[in-house]
This record gives structure tokens, sequence and C-alpha cells, in this order.
């Protein structure tokens, strides 16, 4: 009876294991939840190392079942040639305190997609890998991280690549859709494009959580120009309108980046607020397009959100570019508006 009691709690440890499995299959080993607070008998000794170690096996069995699943056999022609015509590099603001709880989720999920990512925080970690800037962290300083990390791409990558994209690391962005909003445009006008909310900025500007894009021309003047301090702050302030009021300055244009049908593509929210609401009060009355919520109101080739945790992070890029219908093939959508 003692073996019979002893393998039925053994069994129970392997069950409820492998039931937490799922839920932990996006999080980092280090991080798996104690497995005794999912024991239903806390008085019973039971083999908790064991269990952790039969769970950390099956997870590691299943990334290794996912990376061998079916592969798509999507056309990706078109999206292919815009990778190489369109190049975009994407650097994410994030800070030491955030590599393995935000900016590892980017840098595993739509960052690949990037022709180049760059991650910038106020300290240089050569493992991850950052670019160390010259500032302090805190929300004071993100006007001075915006001009260093734009600095940066400038003297190092300007050459290289036709547009520049500033993101924040809990910002999920869809290349594919953003360079082809993108390929009807010519980086060598000084234009720049985001969620445009039209406050405080003549011609507006655009929120920094949902990213924002400069072409070359753009990028060129904020550096060579804006780098003055009687034309431009170097710090303090909001960011994103700071930098806003900057470019304003130089020449660079603001317009409203909706697709053809009026539709939203860059959004300052999660998902689910420009779905189903609940947004705060300034939102319809700052938003360019007076705040429209619902599924009509986002574009099929919607490109960026924000306030986006790992997990979700991961959800999203899951739904996105596994999941099929069976029997459907897609055609592309014409929703460039026409100039």
């Amino acid at each position: 009876m003692a073996n019979i009691g002893r393998g039925f709690f053994i069994g129970v440890t392997v069950g409820i294991a492998m039931s937490v499995m799922l839920d932990c299959l996006y999080l980092n080993s280090d991080s798996l939840p104690t497995l005794a607070a999912y024991l239903p008998v806390a008085n019973k000794k039971l083999d908790i190392d064991r269990g952790l170690a039969i769970m950390k096996t099956n997870i590691s069995n299943t990334r290794v079942e996912a990376d061998q699943r079916p592969k798509h056999h999507d056309d990706d022609s078109v999206a292919q040639e815009l990778y190489r015509n369109v190049r975009v590099l994407v650097w994410v603001m994030t800070g030491p305190q955030n590599l393995k709880t935000r900016a590892i989720h980017v840098k595993n999920t739509w960052g690949k997609r990037a022709n180049k990512i760059m991650f910038f925080s106020s300290e240089t970690n050569k493992d991850f890998p950052t670019v160390g800037l010259n500032t302090s962290e805190g929300r004071q300083h993100l006007t001075a991280k915006s001009m260093l990390g734009f600095r940066y791409v400038y003297e190092h990558h300007r050459n290289d690549f036709d547009w520049f994209m500033k993101a924040d690391d809990d910002t999920y962005v869809i290349m594919e859709n953003l360079r082809y909003f993108l390929s009807g445009k010519n980086s060598s006008e000084p234009v720049f494009y985001g969620f445009l909310m039209k406050h405080v900025v003549k011609q507006g500007y655009y929120s920094g959580g949902a990213g924002y894009v400069l072409s070359r021309e753009a990028l060129s003047r904020l550096i060579t120009r804006g780098k003055d301090p009687k034309v431009c702050r170097q710090d303090g302030g909001d960011e994103d309108m700071e930098i806003g009021r900057c470019l304003e300055k130089l020449g660079v244009k603001t317009s409203d980046p909706s697709d053809a049908l009026g539709r939203s593509r860059f959004h300052c929210f999660e998902p689910e607020k420009h779905l189903y609401g609940n947004v705060p009060w300034w939102y319809p009355t700052w938003d360019v397009n007076k705040g429209k919520i619902g599924p009509d109101s986002i574009s099929n080739y919607a490109i960026s959100f924000h306030y986006v945790p790992g997990n979700k992070m991961r959800t999203l890029d899951f739904f996105i570019y596994h999941l099929r219908q069976y029997g459907i093939r897609h055609g592309n959508l014409n929703l460039n508006v026409q100039t």
C-alpha cells in the first residue's frame, strides 16, 4: 500500500507539472513557478525537485516540437522584395531593468524581421547586446535618450538604411506592414510618420509608444541642425512632443498615416483598447481621427500597438505568423493612399 500511495502522489505531481507547463511555455526556466503552490495536499512530502526536472524537460521537448512543426508554404516574394528595397533600421528604447522582462521579447519576436534592430539603454550590455548612451534613466531623460539614440544611428548607419524607427520596449510592430506603408514614400523628403496627435505642436506630433519613423532626410536635419539647444530641446519635457516640436522647426512634415479607407495603422494603446474602448479622456480630442474605436477602425495592414507585455507580444506573434484558415488564399490589398 505504501508503494501504491507513493506512486499516486508522484503521479499527481507529474500531472500538475504538465498542466503548469503550458502556462510557463514562454517563461525563462529560472522564473518557473514554485511547484508547491499547485499541490493539493501541502502536508505530504513530495519530490518537488523531481517534479520540476520533469516540467523543465517537457518544456524543452515542447520547444523542440514547436521548432519542428510544419512550415507554411506562403508566397512571401512581395514581402522579401520590400525587405530588400525598403530598408528600415529600428532602435528600441529600453533600460537595464527591462532587458529580461520586455526587451528580450521584442528581440525574439518582431525584432527579428527588421532589417536591423538595436537596443539603446543607459548602460552598455555586450551580452544582450545594448548600446549605452550618455544619459540617466528616468522619464525626465527620455528626450535626451531619443536625441542620443538618433545621433548614434546617424553617425553609424545613416547611409545603410532608408528609414529610422524609434520604438519602446513594449511596442509591437508588424514590419511587413510598415515596409508596405513606406514603399510609397520618399526617404529623401523631410517627413516622418506615426500615430498623429493634434496637440500643442501646430502640425501635430507622433506618439512615442506607438513608434515613429524618420526618413533619412529627417534624421539628417534632426542631428545636424537639431543639436543646437537654441533650436531644439536636448532633454526634459515629454519626449515625443519635444521631438515633434523640434522636427517642425526643422521643416520636417507630419501627415495622417491612415490607410485608403481612413483606418488607423499606428496605435498608441494595446489592441483591446482600440477594439473595445475604455481609452483615456484625451484620446478622442488629441487623435487626428477623433479616437475611432472598433474593428472597422483598424487597418488590415496595421503597423504597431503599444503597452504590449512580453506574453502578449509572443501571443500576437503566434496568431499573426502561425495561424491560418485552411482553404483560404489571401490576396494583397491596395490600401496605401495614392498621392
